[in-house]
């Protein structure tokens, strides 16, 4: 294909995909079950940071997370006492257990109480035309509170080379207004211009085989890439393309040959 038909490609699959029905299997439903800004971005967080492995398990256990909170997970971060964190055991998804469900709790109580907010912190750190920087300001400033040291590994930094995937993904949903029911747009004072792609295996295996990017891992340097392309083809939301890459990997198949070579 050349560039324009490439371009033009991309543009026809982020239609078919960035659709509410898109809504249906993927974690996203999760924040879609409640209508206050902070009950969004707190549930959508959460959500956000088990996002990993299968979407069933991810989807059972979110919603599971917000039981453990009474469905009200700003009420249960803001007004918590120390021994309500009690009935949060036992909760585990993956790696991610109790001790840093109860930990999140905490450090979420920290953001909203002195910084006014998850949004507070990327309007007043993102820098440039992106908001990686941003990322890592939110994980220093999350873990000002007392933490076990295996509890900051669900905070990813793209300073230190992640392409923290999860937390571009949050992003996506706070930022991009997309005026088909899928992304969120509640965050008005973060553009959506400075957003980067959920880079994951799907996503990164298609966009491989589309020659979007070169490099072989999943980092930073990769998602440089990758974000330079989106941006040429949509400067003001080059994340819609998200959709495309993921759509094609998951839905069609795509990025296989470049799954095989990876494992080779």
């Amino acid at each position: 294909m050349t560039k324009k038909e490439l371009k033009d490609f991309m543009d026809a699959k982020v239609e078919q995909y960035n659709h509410p029905k898109f809504v249906q299997d993927d974690p996203i439903r999760i924040p879609r079950s409640y209508s206050s800004k902070e009950d969004i971005e707190i549930s959508a967080f959460l959500t956000a940071t088990i996002a990993w492995g299968n979407r069933k398990s991810i989807i059972n256990n979110a919603y599971r997370m917000m039981e453990l909170m009474d469905n009200a997970p700003f009420e249960f971060v803001r007004a918590h006492q120390e021994s309500d964190l009690d009935r949060l055991e036992p909760f585990v998804h993956r790696t991610f257990n109790t001790t840093d469900f109860r930990t999140f709790v905490r450090g979420l109580h920290h953001i909203y109480t002195h910084y006014d907010g998850l949004e507070g912190i990327f309007r007043d750190h993102a820098t440039g035309e992106s908001l990686q920087p941003a990322i890592s300001v939110l994980k220093e400033k999350f873990f000002e509170i007392p933490h076990e040291p295996r509890t900051t590994k669900h905070i990813s930094d793209p300073l230190k080379g992640s392409s923290a995937k999860r937390l571009n993904m949050y992003l996506r949903w706070m930022v991009r207004k997309d005026h088909c029911g899928v992304d969120f747009g509640i965050w008005d004072s973060v553009k959506a211009s400075a957003l980067s792609c959920p880079l994951d295996v799907h996503t990164g295996n298609v966009a491989r085989q589309l020659g979007l990017i070169h490099r072989k891992q999943n980092d930073a340097k990769a998602l440089a890439e990758l974000d330079a392309h989106l941006r040429s083809w949509d400067p003001a939301d080059p994340v819609k393309y998200d959709f495309a890459l993921f759509g094609l990997g998951v839905f069609e198949g795509w990025g296989k040959e470049q799954a095989a070579k990876s494992r080779s």
